[in-house]
C-alpha cells in the first residue's frame, strides 16, 4: 500500500545516508542502534501506560532504521548478511512493541486487548515467515495488505492517540483489532499467491 512512498523516502534520507556513510557508520550499526533503541522506548514507556511519550520514541527510531539502507547504498556496503540482520531486528522490534502493550493490557486486566496484541504480534510474525519461505522456495510474495510499514503506522497512531494529552477513546483498541483482521488477510493473500504460482511450476 505504501510501496509509492518509498522512492521519495529514498531520496529524502539519501543525504543523511551518505553522511554517515562518510562518517564510517555501517549500515549494520544504523539497523542494531534502530532495534535497540525501539526496543528499549516500547519497554521503558509502554509498560508504564506512557502511550505518546513510548510511541514518539518508538517511531522516532523507526525512522532512523530506515536509514540504514540508504547508509548501505551510499557506501557500497550492502550485504546478504545485513539484508538477514535487518530482517531478523525487524522482528525482534516488533516483538518489543507488541508485547510491551500486552504486558500493560495483562496487568489491567484487559483480556480482549491481550488477546489482539498477540494476535497481531503472532499475525506479524507469519506473514514476514511465509514471505522468506516462499522466496527461499523460488516464489515471489510481495502482497498483502498489511506489509509491516502499515502495521507500524496502524498500531503506532492509534497507541499514540490513546496517551496523553489526545486520550481518544477506543483508538487502541479500534487500531489493534483492525490490525489483527488487516494481517490475517494478508497471511491468506500471501498463502494463496505462493498456491497459485505452485500450481505452474513444476515440483
Amino acid at each position: 500500500m505504501l510501496n509509492l512512498l518509498r522512492a521519495p523516502i529514498g531520496k529524502a534520507i539519501a543525504p543523511l545516508g551518505r553522511s554517515l556513510a562518510q562518517a564510517g557508520v555501517t549500515p549494520d550499526m544504523v539497523t542494531v542502534v534502530g532495534t535497540i533503541g525501539v526496543t528499549a522506548s516500547a519497554l521503558v514507556f509502554y509498560p508504564q501506560g506512557y502511550f505518546f511519550v513510548g510511541t514518539l520514541f518508538v517511531w522516532a527510531f523507526v525512522m532512523f532504521d530506515m536509514v540504514d539502507g540508504a547508509v548501505a547504498r551510499a557506501g557500497g556496503r550492502g550485504s546478504r548478511f545485513g539484508a538477514v540482520l535487518d530482517s531478523s531486528c525487524d522482528r525482534v522490534a516488533d516483538a518489543a512493541v507488541f508485547s510491551t502493550l500486552a504486558w500493560w493490557f495483562a496487568r489491567h486486566d484487559q483480556p480482549a486487548l491481550l488477546a489482539a496484541s498477540l494476535l497481531c504480534l503472532v499475525l506479524g510474525s507469519l506473514t514476514s515467515y511465509i514471505k522468506a519461505r516462499a522466496e527461499g522456495a523460488g516464489f515471489t510474495c510481495d502482497v498483502g495488505i498489511a506489509e509491516r510499514t502499515e502495521r507500524l503506522i496502524i498500531v503506532l497512531v492509534g497507541t499514540g492517540l490513546t496517551g496523553w494529552p489526545f486520550g481518544v477513546p477506543y483508538a487502541q483498541a479500534i487500531a489493534l483489532w483492525v490490525l489483527a483482521a488487516a494481517s490475517a488477510v494478508t497471511v491468506g493473500q500471501r498463502l494463496a499467491t505462493v498456491w497459485r504460482q505452485s500450481r505452474t511450476q513444476p515440483a
